[in-house]
């Protein structure tokens, strides 16, 4: 079976990586981690000849696997070494949580649909992972029991900064959170230093609405 897997995606996710070479995605690692992840097992099976499509795609519940390209954006930015404590807000197929234990110490998820939440959990152990610690909630109130957090990534468009992921970020740490309206945003980096906070704003991006205390209103 694991055979017949690789000779039915192999070819895909090859292809799927020199995309992303091409689209500006120079980390080896991030690289590494989209070749060690099945992005097939993250997708509806339905759509499982499109799972390696540079394109996002419908995973149920008005929710979307981000398009790799973003995914691997959001990963070169981070620079991770390995050793860090990541929270990621909004768990959603999972794929993104299983590229992170590729490139991080500590992974923890947070997602607001428990549906999505159990699916994601099947997949990631249907991929092997169990280094995740998942939780189902409001992404938007973060995780302060487990931080502070050297990144926090967002995987939902935000009216404004969270406050709450500020204050959970490590100093030296970053959060990465698309900002804006539900139609348009800018991704958008913070960095903790020792006296406060530097804000960067990035690329445009479209994601579908950060629902939540610090969030849109559903």
């Amino acid at each position: 079976m694991a055979d017949l897997v690789i000779a039915q995606f192999g070819g895909a996710r090859r292809r799927l990586i020199e995309e992303l070479v091409e689209k500006g995605i120079g980390d080896v690692s991030v690289l590494k981690a989209f070749d060690d992840v099945p992005r097939h097992l993250f997708v509806p099976s339905g759509l499982h000849h499109r799972a390696y499509d540079d394109a996002p795609l419908p995973i149920g519940f008005g929710q979307t696997i981000s398009q790799p390209w973003v995914h691997a954006k959001y990963l070169q930015l981070l620079a991770l070494t390995g050793t860090e404590r990541v929270l990621e807000i909004g768990t959603g197929s999972g794929f993104q949580t299983a590229l992170l234990t590729r490139l991080a110490g500590q992974v923890f998820s947070i997602e607001r649909i428990p549906e999505l939440a159990d699916e994601a959990r099947q997949s990631l152990q249907s991929a092997g992972i169990e280094q995740v610690v998942q939780r189902v909630g409001d992404g938007t109130l973060g995780w302060p029991e487990h931080g502070p957090f050297d990144a926090i990534l967002v995987g939902a468009a935000s009216p404004d900064l969270p406050g709450p992921l500020l204050d959970q970020l490590a100093v030296g740490g970053q959060l990465l959170v698309p900002v804006g309206g539900r139609d348009e945003q800018s991704l958008v980096r913070v960095r903790r230093t020792e006296t406060g906070f530097t804000r960067s704003t990035l690329d445009v991006m479209r994601f579908v609405p950060l629902i939540g205390t610090y969030g849109f209103k559903e």
